[in-house]
């Protein structure tokens, strides 16, 4: 009950937050309000694709068709590209169209636009692109994801944007699902963390400000738990379970001010989640206190007749939306909404009072971001895009993004006067390095990406020179060449090392979908042939998710798990592999050894047992290729003198954990700290472990330092059977690397 009570605090905060308006502010709204029309108020729920005002040709706007989706039908919202990003120029002039147009309406209501800008400003053309979010968890670097968000929100507001639908706040617990690599991975305080930070990063420095944008949690709520990992399709979970992984993320979130939220666009035991008012209204809205919009996914709220069958129309499925509590729809492709939403309040069906609810969020988001004051792009946004030190911190994220997963025999780093071959798919692969949302939806067409974009083979040839790089890698993924066996042992002769670079293609949500997390046969044949060869062989990994290399694993000397870390992807992996960066990234997931071994580092006690007959029982359950926070160094890390300022704690009480960190190599280095705990005994079954805190440190070769952490009984609390989020009293372990110690909480 008194976590309740703090979550009551919680959203007194967020709501201090997100309605942060000046009384003039909060006048106009309510003064627009009476003067609006239904159908300007219908408008302002309408969301349109550009492709609805555009021509064929990407940045150049119908003028005609321009007209009568803001004059006409009052349109208060348009998102996306027609086909593959454009320049800042042509995006501050597609956004001035539209705001000139939207200055001759009735009320002169500016447009809200909106783009995905999930790993950096997807949809501008040399934008600066980071590690997906799964990469940016294995940096375990809360402040520099907070410095790419910061990046992201100048070359967005510099394209004249001023909203953006990130981040993603989904768990990532099935790693089969197409959208794994835009979640923080499996854990929920990282998730929470990474998400809440980055957040505040967008908004913090005022919506008015040339160096902000408007954020979006998405998808509320528990989108990546697919019972299948297929998008878009049913999810079963229990309620405890809900609460305990998938809901904090969002409840941090709401307090960190996030000022938009975007819906699940599938179903939880049977209920569409756009059409659930249980979730929309009673949880978001009253329990959680979020004041700021909600807007629908793409076409989601007509798939509530069309592909949910829950509703019998499609004014049905428009009725069921917004009294639900969704305040936006993202229609995207015609005015249907506008039409169907128009029909259903003049009979009654929606009520004026939610019309005019959600209507008034919009504008206060509007007014919130200087919109009514300014809705054009501003020069001193414009100045922002493009900086030279955008690159430098795109670079330092993929750095600290390699996650070193094996170094047999110490076979990294590579001599510089190594002579490699570079073999593998994405050895010459451009989009295979960036993955979805990369200048277009998929990230596949490398027309687009920048002209200085390096490939694998660019950035190793850079640092070891031409003469002692080989390749028998070709430019696209998909080339036959790339999976030449032949080609690879014929090449082979008279190198060092091989360096094979397998994984995936770029993809985004529905087409990324699989049938398992096997590795393509010609992947894996390329592997066998490079061992074949007698060579070490270092595998490198550029992928959205954890594919199964089970089968090849034992014969590589070194595996990088890279990831897609952005428009410096290729230099991290060169400096990496040559030791000129200490590879400090750690997983953010269990890697897999096999669809019949996924199990999370989370587990249940349960989970952790193999029976067969009693005394064949076995502590192994949890057996993962590797676990969840795996990560090598080139040197290494000592921990002593592991620390409890107390064996019991009560009440509101803080916990103090200590230990000395120490540089035991010859290399200086960064390296994250993590802190776990476990409960002996509860009345919810306790996890194994769960990771509630980090630090990342740099150390000097030689060096100390000490690594303090605090814990209080919210760090401890989980959700009981009757879904209150509760700490209860017992005995708590505490693990830091192997080190360990007892306390307890409440008892006497």
């Amino acid at each position: 009950m008194k976590k309740r009570c703090l979550l009551a605090a919680g959203c007194l905060l967020s709501l201090a937050l997100v309605t942060a308006q000046t009384p003039a502010e909060r006048q106009k709204a309510e003064t627009l309000l009476r003067q609006m029309t239904l159908d300007e108020k219908v408008g302002q729920m309408t969301q349109v694709t550009l492709g609805v005002v555009s021509t064929a040709e990407d940045g150049i706007l119908d003028t005609a068709a321009l007209r009568k989706a803001v004059r006409e039908y009052k349109v208060g919202s348009i998102l996306n590209v027609t086909n593959h990003a454009l320049t800042a120029e042509q995006w501050r002039h597609v956004q001035t169209q539209i705001q000139d147009e939207a200055r001759l309406s009735r009320l002169k209501i500016p447009v809200i636009y909106g783009l995905d800008g999930i790993h950096g400003q997807t949809y501008t053309l040399d934008a600066t692109l980071f590690p997906q979010n799964i990469g940016m968890a294995a940096t375990r670097n809360p402040e520099l994801a907070a410095a790419a968000a910061k990046v992201t929100a100048k070359e967005l507001r510099a394209s004249g944007v001023r909203w953006n639908f990130a981040p993603v706040l989904d768990c990532g617990r099935q790693p089969l699902w197409s959208r794994f690599a835009e979640t923080y991975g499996e854990d929920v305080y990282i998730g929470k963390t990474m998400g809440a930070t980055v957040i505040r990063a967008y908004e913090e420095d005022g919506l008015k400000t040339p160096t902000a944008v408007a954020s979006c949690m998405k998808h509320y709520i528990a989108y990546s738990a697919s019972r299948t990992g297929k998008d878009r399709t049913p999810i079963y979970l229990p309620e405890t379970e809900m609460r305990e992984y998938y809901l904090p993320q969002f409840r941090a979130a709401i307090q960190a001010g996030a000022s938009t939220l975007m819906v699940n666009s599938s179903e939880i035991n049977g209920t569409p989640v756009h059409a659930s008012k249980y979730l929309l209204t009673d949880v978001l809205r009253k329990e959680m206190g979020f004041q700021g919009v909600i807007v629908s996914d793409w076409e989601d709220i007509i798939r509530l007749h069309t592909r949910h069958n829950v509703a019998a129309t499609p004014r049905a499925a428009v009725v069921l939306a917004v009294n639900a509590g969704i305040d936006m729809s993202m229609v995207p492709a015609d005015f249907s909404f506008f039409t169907l939403l128009k029909e259903a309040v003049q009979k009654g069906e929606v009520p004026m009072s939610r019309i005019d609810d959600a209507v008034r969020r919009i504008l206060l988001l509007k007014l919130k971001l200087g919109l009514f004051d300014n809705p054009y792009p501003e020069p001193a946004a414009a100045a922002n895009f493009g900086r030279p030190e955008y690159q430098a911190l795109a670079l330092q994220a993929a750095h600290e993004a390699m996650t070193l997963l094996k170094n047999d025999e110490a076979i990294l780093p590579l001599s510089h006067n190594a002579h490699i071959l570079v073999a593998g798919p994405a050895a010459r692969s451009i989009s295979a390095l960036n993955g979805c949302w990369s200048y277009t939806w998929q990230g596949k067409d490398e027309r687009w990406y920048p002209a200085d974009s390096k490939t694998i083979v660019d950035a190793l040839r850079d640092r070891l020179g031409a003469d002692h790089v080989t390749t028998t890698a070709q430019a696209g993924f998909t080339n036959p060449a790339n999976y030449d066996t032949a080609a690879l042992r014929s090449a082979a002769a008279g190198v060092d090392a091989i360096v094979l670079c397998l994984g995936e293609n770029a993809y985004a949500e529905s087409p990324g979908t699989i049938p398992d997390l096997a590795l393509p046969q010609e992947q894996l044949a390329l592997a066998y042939a490079a061992v074949a060869t007698g060579k070490p062989v270092i595998l490198v990994l550029t992928e959205g998710r954890p594919r199964f290399i089970t089968g090849i694993a034992p014969a590589m000397k070194g595996i990088l798990m890279a990831y897609w870390s952005g428009r410096k992807t290729a230099e991290a992996i060169g400096d990496v592999l040559l030791g000129d960066y200490d590879p400090d990234g750690r997983l953010p997931f269990s890697y897999p050894r096999s669809m019949g071994e996924m199990v999370l580092y989370d587990r249940k006690p349960t989970e952790d047992i193999r029976e067969i007959f009693n005394s064949d029982m076995t502590m192994n359950g949890y057996d993962p290729l590797f676990p969840f926070g795996w990560g090598l160094s080139y040197t290494r890390f000592a921990y002593d003198g592991l620390r409890l300022s107390a064996t019991r704690i009560t009440g509101a009480e803080k916990l103090t954990i200590s230990l000395t960190v120490k540089n035991m190599g010859s290399r200086d280095g960064k390296h994250t700290v993590e802190l776990y705990t476990r409960q002996h005994y509860a009345s919810i079954t306790p996890n194994m472990r769960r990771l509630r805190a980090f630090k990342k440190i740099f150390l000097k070769a030689g060096e100390s330092q000490t690594v303090t952490f605090t814990l209080d009984r919210d760090d401890l609390a989980f959700v009981n059977a009757q879904l209150r989020t509760v700490t209860e009293p017992g005995d708590f372990d505490v693990y830091v690397g192997e080190k360990n110690a007892q306390f307890a909480y409440g008892l006497r």
